[in-house]
């Protein structure tokens, strides 16, 4: 909830032109990197969706922040 709360966040911020965009997608692909970690570890077909989410995420957020 944290992860997808942060990057509907750096979404909005983005869309707005703010000048911390950049600090917060770095921000959201710390978070989406712990998250894909956490969820990666287990084995249900949800959590391994929900960590490839995260890991294409945080590589996106990562591109944003650049």
């Amino acid at each position: 909830m944290e992860c997808a709360a942060l990057c509907y966040a750096a979404a909005q911020l983005m869309s707005l032109g703010s000048d911390k965009a950049k600090e917060i997608c770095k921000i959201c692909a710390a978070l989406c990197d712990a998250c894909g970690n956490e969820c990666g570890q287990h084995h249900t077909e949800h959590c391994k969706e929900c960590a490839q989410a995260c890991k294409e995420c945080a590589e996106e957020c990562r591109k944003m922040a650049a």
